[in-house]
């Protein structure tokens, strides 16, 4: 079903200038906090109201400030899932997932019923949302949400408050409910993580704006914008100064580097991944940065090395410090050999940015 958004909004201190449109039938928006994402959602379902732009869902429109198109909430036909999932606490699981239904009695049931099965609710039908676990509160969210069939869900960063373990099942358990939903679902959310395994299309906003929108995969891989980068995981960025099509000073790092590829005449940055780094033991090569460890964390699953750059000493001012993170078996090489001499920027994962 074919998604339609344009959005102009502003509030004191903050504007929302945003567009997109998309065909995928699930797309993510990632974002640091504040930067318009929940108030785009909101927009959407109608519980915002633009000042401008226009809403389109399938062949319907939801908002058209030129036509003064204005459709009420409830008539939207979107399900919305809030951080805490607004469950009514004195209604019990049945309760909450029949509220609002219209029809006659036995229909109603019967749906309720069929929503129960559904998402694994038997036998907690009689039971208050403060007597679930946070799994079983989402199911029961979803099930009310499901029960009206909507054209779109709206999910507003869902596993916000849930700490790692219970996220990470959590997610999992949203897309197996999902698997046979044939509507659109746009997820919300200022993790990665949770943004790539969830979407087929990413839009990328900061401060009210969109920095990018694509296949997620693509965005990851080569994200194009300084921002976009950043919000995708990167942690190493220079600013840089092309000398030619094939060379440049990534001046924060303080090295040259030389590329196969041309450089983009655009390219403001360069952007490097702190995994994708290659330890070079011995004599400099080519795109290598000398390994002068700053600091270091030892995490379970990986160690974190932070690096002075050869621009100049420890402590100079505005000087850029360089993240290696090492996997374990990687870990384990380093614990044998020690640390390297240098760190080869690998052309392939090298990633030129506009600012």
């Amino acid at each position: 079903m074919a998604v339609y958004v344009e959005l102009r909004k502003r509030m004191e201190g903050f504007s929302l200038d945003l567009q997109f449109q998309s065909n995928s039938k699930r797309i993510g928006i990632l974002g640091a906090s504040g930067c318009g994402k929940s108030m785009t959602l909101k927009s959407i379902a109608g519980i915002e109201t633009p000042e401008e732009g226009r809403i389109q869902i399938g062949n319907r429109v939801l908002f058209d400030s030129d036509e003064k198109i204005n459709i009420k909430p409830q008539r939207r036909n979107a399900g919305y899932l809030f951080q805490n999932y607004a469950l009514f606490s004195a209604m019990t699981v049945e309760g909450n997932i029949g509220a609002g239904l219209r029809g006659r009695r036995k229909e109603r049931q019967e749906r309720v019923q069929e929503m129960i099965r559904k998402f694994g609710l038997l036998g907690l039908e009689k039971r208050f949302p403060g007597e679930l676990s946070g799994g079983q509160q989402q199911r029961t969210a979803l099930a009310r949400i499901m029960a009206y069939e909507p054209e779109i869900i709206l999910l507003d960063e869902p596993y916000a408050a849930l700490d790692m373990f219970l996220r990470d099942r959590l997610q999992q358990e949203l897309l197996d409910m999902l698997g046979d939903y044939e509507g659109t679902v746009i997820l919300v959310s200022h993790n990665r993580d949770e943004i790539y395994r969830f979407s087929d299309e990413l839009l990328v906003m900061e401060k009210g704006r969109a920095a990018c929108f694509g296949k997620s995969k693509d965005i990851f891989s080569n994200p194009k914008k300084k921002a976009a980068a950043g919000l995708t995981g990167c942690k190493n960025f220079s600013k840089i100064r092309r000398i030619d099509e094939h060379h440049l000073e990534a001046s924060d790092f303080g090295i040259h580097l030389c590329t196969k590829r041309k450089i983009p005449e655009n390219a403001a940055y360069i952007g490097f991944r702190a995994h994708e780094f290659e330890p070079v033991w011995g004599m400099r090569e080519e795109n290598c940065i000398k390994v002068q460890v700053e600091s270091a964390a030892q995490l379970p699953f990986e160690t974190q090395y932070f690096l002075r750059s050869e621009r100049g000493q420890t402590g100079e001012p505005g000087q850029e410090q360089i993240c290696w993170f090492v996997q374990r078996d990687r870990q384990r090489e380093i614990e044998k050999k020690g640390l390297p001499s240098y760190l080869k920027f690998t052309e392939e994962h090298i990633l030129f940015l506009e600012g």
